[in-house]
């Protein structure tokens, strides 16, 4: 039949070409001829004839037939693009897969062996795939399960077998000249995953070449000659799929069609080409943001190769094994992933076991890079646990400390390239990870140092990390200095200010003078993140491929001021650092940050609106301002916005039990502001009265005014979080008794609001508050009332002449309302 088919197709082609409505004019062929690359006019004349029979043709074989003849008379390498396209359009993206269907499923009235529609079939969709425009076809993404398929089992004719056995009424596909012919794409799809789908049976069956893996013994085969891929099928079939990988969706593409566990397949059987290309596009898929979707999807196959890799890993040597570094990166599960598997654990401890020779060898800067990411990577996945002994943790540190010294101690203007910002990255990681460890020791002056994750670490060990990360940072600092504005939209810039945050949260003290004169470049800094317009897309993109991750999640530019919030903490408190802060308006950017968080707070529901340390930690800043600073608080416009802000969130949290940690930063905050103001001249603004009718309910809510005869306790709704809110409870209370001083009219509120009298009940009724420091706190504001308002003194009075209860305790009380 295929015989006869060429027959007519060639006498088609032997005739002049049909002159056509478009680009059959002088012009028209001119362009054409133009079009044809380096063909001779020779070749461009049997082109425009085979072009004709391919779009005059009335059967597949007709098809085949002409580009046959194309392939042989005009090779591929003398056509350009136009020309190309003019084929393709005129061939069809239905032909190629096809042919697939027909040689997977197996046909015998085809006419060729399946081998080789196989091998014209995916050579057809390769030089397809290398437009764009076709790759995204939807026509050719159809063939993608086929593809994978075919790359994870090998030769059709075991395939072939497996549908058959597969097939239920025994009708194993249509042949080339009959039906096939006018099937829809869809079903080409249908057919191409019902194929795969059978394939994929072969699974288990060819895993079992794979056996003694519990002696530890790599037995990874090669096919052999049966089961072996073709070379020129496999690299068609990995041109197609790689080319589709790097379209905008393309990722999606393959992942929504079962790419893993194919793949991963095709490494663990060795075909052809699969630890060359097949590797190379897992990692594609592996890397950024579809990660974590990947592993969710797919954990038992990623987790069996990674096995397979580490052991192959721990084999290598010379160069390749450090090529291995950067490949096992791209392998590691993401952060976040449950460590309880075994499995897991053998596979980084292996590595680990692996990487200290290598770090302990003299090695290049280039060299030394690769093996500092991956160890990043592994300290991010399971901390120091499986590292190895102290004195190799020290000095894993040492090291990255020595490499980030290196590298930023360069004279300004020097560029570090690429390569050298991704190794800095994983030094910063090793150091964030040492920061913890050796800070909770280094200030330890005990002869046995508390529990630490690196296991026996020694005090004098934790103190020369501390030296050795002091010494780093130091040039952390030497190159912040030289960054121009200009350049606050760089990524790396973004990584090295997140690290320098996260060792300045635990070490103010050290190196005072150099942080206190970086000051300027950590808050304009981050203003101009949290401010700026700049798109943060670039910088979201970089740190999202970067391999060392964020353990909080995805980077983002917008967030840099809560990297800095901890430090701000400790440097509010501190009078020059704190002198310095003002002069940069800081309190006007912390402001305008709680502003903006509380602003998609509000936009958030139930889970949605999950507590943010962030938020506590910016009102702990703006509290040790105003603590310290009264006359600036006064001044200062942005308090009066943020008493705006308080007034309008405190009422709605004072609902939201699970934000009761930041109620009560906030509430401090409204009373200690408010204790600093002057009573109105005239009548109350709404804003205040809401701000203290809130506070006051809050306050009430602490403590249980239920509880039967004996010490009060904390209310159910306070207990979870009573070790973080009560020293703000009790600051809130004293503040309380300020505002009350500087502004009587509050007084009359705490009756209206019923906090007085539920206070004095609850006192009577027990015999004990909590501790001293409550029984304190709530002295001094009733002392306060009394003193401001005789009414609120009448009542105090008529509970403490019973003579019963917590209230007998307060003897600074009882001299104020004048009892005995």
């Amino acid at each position: 039949m295929m015989a006869d088919s060429t027959d007519v197709a060639l006498a088609m082609i032997t005739q002049p070409p049909v002159k056509e409505e478009q680009g059959g004019g002088e012009g028209g062929g001119g362009s054409e001829r133009d079009a044809g690359g380096g063909l001779t006019d020779a070749q461009m004349e049997v082109l425009e004839r085979c072009l004709h029979a391919l779009r005059q043709a009335q059967n597949d074989s007709h098809i085949l037939a002409a580009l046959l003849l194309i392939t042989r008379l005009c090779p591929a390498s003398q056509l350009d693009k136009p020309t190309l396209r003019r084929i393709f359009e005129a061939v069809g993206l239905n032909l190629p897969a096809r042919l697939l269907v027909t040689a997977v499923k197996g046909n015998d009235n085809s006419g060729l062996p399946p081998q080789e529609l196989l091998s014209l079939g995916t050579a057809l969709l390769a030089a397809l795939s290398t437009d764009p425009e076709m790759a995204c076809h939807p026509q050719l993404l159809t063939t993608i399960p086929l593809l994978l398929g075919i790359l994870a089992n090998g030769p059709v004719t075991r395939q072939k077998r497996e549908a058959q056995e597969q097939s239920q009424d025994g009708e194993v596909g249509r042949g080339l000249d009959s039906e096939i012919q006018s099937q829809e794409s869809t079903n080409t799809e249908s057919d191409a995953a019902n194929v795969a789908k059978a394939a994929e049976g072969q699974t288990s069956k060819q895993k079992a070449d794979d056996s003694n893996e519990e002696n530890g013994e790599t037995t990874s085969q090669e096919p052999s000659p049966s089961t072996k891929l073709d070379e020129a099928v496999a690299a068609d079939c990995y041109q197609v799929l790689t080319a589709v990988c790097a379209l905008s969706r393309g990722p999606d593409q393959l992942l929504s069609r079962n790419a893993i566990p194919f793949l991963c397949q095709a490494v663990e059987q060795n075909q052809t080409f699969s630890r060359e290309r097949g590797l190379t596009l897992l990692g594609l898929l592996l890397s950024g943001k579809t990660k974590d979707k990947v592993w969710s999807k797919n954990p038992a196959e990623l987790l069996t190769l990674l096995v397979r890799l580490s052991k192959d890993f721990c084999q290598a040597t010379g160069q390749k094994k450090l090529d291995m570094c950067t490949q096992l990166v791209q392998f590691l599960p993401p952060m976040g992933v449950s460590m309880e598997s075994e499995e897991l654990k053998g596979v980084l401890s292996r590595v680990w076991g692996a990487l200290r020779p290598m770090m302990q060898a003299k090695l290049t800067p280039r060299q030394i890079g690769p093996i500092l990411v991956l160890s990043a990577c592994l300290l991010d996945l399971n901390g120091w646990e499986l590292v190895g002994p102290p004195k190799f943790c020290c000095l894993l540190v040492n090291r990255a400390c020595v490499e980030v010294r290196m590298g930023l101690e360069e004279p300004p203007g020097n560029d570090l390239s690429p390569e050298l910002q991704h190794t800095l990255t994983g030094c910063y990681r090793i150091m964030e990870a040492a920061i913890e460890q050796a800070c909770c020791l280094g200030v330890s002056q005990t002869t046995e140092p508390p529990q630490s994750s690196i296991p026996s670490i020694s005090l004098q060990q934790s103190r020369q990390v501390l030296g050795v990360l002091e010494e780093a940072f130091s040039a952390v600092m030497y190159h912040l200095q030289q960054v121009d504005p200009s350049r606050y939209g760089d990524p790396f810039i973004f990584a090295t200010f997140r690290s320098l945050c996260s060792w300045l949260a635990e070490e103010t003290s050290c190196l005072k003078e150099e942080v206190t004169g970086l000051l300027p470049f950590l808050i304009g800094y981050s203003r101009s993140h949290l401010q700026g317009e700049n798109p943060e897309q670039g910088l979201s993109d970089w740190m999202a491929e970067v391999s060392v991750r964020e353990e909080r999640g995805a980077w983002t530019g917008r967030e840099a001021l809560r990297y800095l919030l901890p430090a701000l903490c400790h440097l509010s408190a501190e009078e020059g650092p704190r002198k310095v802060l003002l002069t940069l308006d800081t309190p006007a950017l912390l402001v305008d940050f709680l502003s903006r968080c509380w602003t998609a707070l509000k936009g958030k529901s139930g889970v949605a609106s999950a507590r943010d340390p962030s938020m506590e930690t910016a009102c702990s800043a703006l509290l040790n301002f105003t603590v310290t600073e009264p006359e600036r608080v006064r001044k200062d416009p942005c308090f009066r916005t943020l008493e705006a802000l308080l007034s309008e969130a405190l009422p709605v949290l004072v609902h939201k039990p699970h934000l009761l940690v930041l109620a009560a930063n906030y509430c401090t905050l409204g009373l200690m502001i408010g204790r600093l103001k002057a009573a109105p001249s005239g009548s109350v603004e709404a804003g205040q009265k809401r701000l203290f009718s809130a506070a006051l309910r809050f306050l009430r809510s602490a403590l249980d005014s239920g509880s039967s005869p004996g010490p009060v306790k904390v209310s159910r709704g306070w207990d979870e979080s009573w070790d973080e809110a009560a020293e703000l409870w009790r600051l809130c209370l004293q503040a309380l008794g300020g505002c009350v001083r500087a502004q009587p009219w509050i007084a009359a509120l705490v009756r209206e609001e019923g906090w007085l009298k539920h206070t004095l009940a609850m006192l009577g009724q027990c015999s004990a508050l909590p501790d001293q420091h409550t029984q304190e706190a709530l002295e001094e504001a009733l002392c306060a009332m009394a003193d401001q308002c005789p009414v609120c003194k009448r009542e105090i009075g008529d509970v403490m002449r019973t003579d019963k209860g917590a209230l007998i305790r307060m003897r600074k009380l009882k001299k104020s309302v004048g009892v005995k």
